[in-house]
Formats: structure tokens, sequence, C-alpha cells
């Protein structure tokens, strides 16, 4: 079964990527991002490539020009995730052969990152959005669009946001902050993956 949980590392040091990786691939996560704001992002994302290597699709978020998308490229990262919507960046990550989240919250950025190649839609911040903003966009999407729920929405939300219409979710402080231990981001990935399950079964 294929969950759509992106998890969101920002702050995860470069000791902790082998571990968390495993507790978050162990529990039925397997998209993860670090975010290019924590510290040494690029070893830390490099590290746990090697380590998961194909057991899960890793990149990076906060990618906000094309010089990091070539550094993500370098060291074998899968997607590039962003805040905004940034056809520069966009372009570089097709070109480089990854997956594209970019950021939107307007039809207009909507459609601008699908007609630059997205690979899906990251709603953020998804709260501002709300389920009613979200069906106003869906009614006007491409049905195969794929879009994500981005900030402020957690597991006792996913029912609603996937009935109306939403594919999946990126989950950051609800699911790892810095200086949590590793058993408590396990517990709190295996809660996720149930609540996924409990909406999609």
């Amino acid at each position: 079964m294929t969950r759509e949980i992106i998890a969101i590392l920002r702050g995860l040091t470069t000791a902790e990527a082998e571990p968390v990786a495993d507790a978050l691939i162990n529990a039925g996560i397997t998209k993860i991002e670090v975010p290019l704001n924590s510290p040494d992002p690029f070893e830390t994302i490099r590290r746990m490539i090697v380590h998961a290597g194909n057991r899960a699709l890793i990149g990076a978020g906060t990618v906000l020009d094309p010089v990091q998308v070539g550094q993500l490229r370098e060291i074998g990262a899968g997607m590039v995730v962003s805040p905004d919507c940034n056809p520069r960046v966009i372009a570089a990550t097709k070109a480089a052969g990854m997956l594209s989240y970019p950021g939107v919250m307007t039809a207009t950025e909507a459609f601008t990152a699908l007609r630059n190649g997205a690979d899906g839609l990251k709603f953020f911040p998804a709260f501002k959005l709300g389920l009613d903003g979200l069906s106003a966009l869906k009614a006007v999407l491409p049905p195969e669009a794929a879009t994500y729920a981005v900030g402020g929405v957690g597991p006792a939300e996913f029912g609603a946001w996937l009935k109306a219409g939403i594919t999946g979710f990126g989950i950051g402080s609800a699911l790892f902050k810095p200086g949590m231990s590793v058993p408590e981001i396990a517990d709190r990935a295996a809660e996720m993956v149930a609540a996924w399950d409990a909406a999609t079964g």
C-alpha cells in the first residue's frame, strides 16, 4: 500500500539520519524530506539516501533556487519540495530527473506549476486554504493532478481532506521536532500511518 505521507524533518541532524529513516520506513512512511534550513542538510540527505537505498524516496524541502537543485542531483536525491512556485526550480528539478512538489495557494500558482512540469501541488499553508478552498480549486484542476496538504493538517483531519479530494499530506512538527527521541518519532509515525489506513480503509 502506498501511503501518501511526506515526512518533513526540519532541524534533523546528520547523526540522526539513519535511525530516523529506519523509524519512518519501518512504520510505513516512505517519502522523506529534509528542509534545507536544517543543520548540514546536504550531508544529512546524502547519508539518508545511502542508508535507505530503494526503501524510500528521499529529498529536500525549502528548495528555493536551481543551484540547490543541482546540489541535490549530485547526491542522488529523488524529490524537491518548495514553499513557493518557482518555474526555474521546477524546470531544473525535472531536467535533473527528480520529482517536483512546489508550494501553491492559488489557481494561478497551481496551473503555473503544472505547466512547468510539477509532479504534485503542495498546498501551503493548507490550514489557510481550508476544505472549501481545496474544493474550489479541485473543480478547475486536472483530475489527475496530485495534491498535498501541508501546514496545519494532522491525522485527525485526514479523512475530511481525503474525502475532499486531496492526494496526500506533508507532516512536519506533528511527526518530528528537534530533540525528539527515535522511539517517539516511531510512535508518531505509526499513529500517522494508522490514521491514513483508517481514513482510506
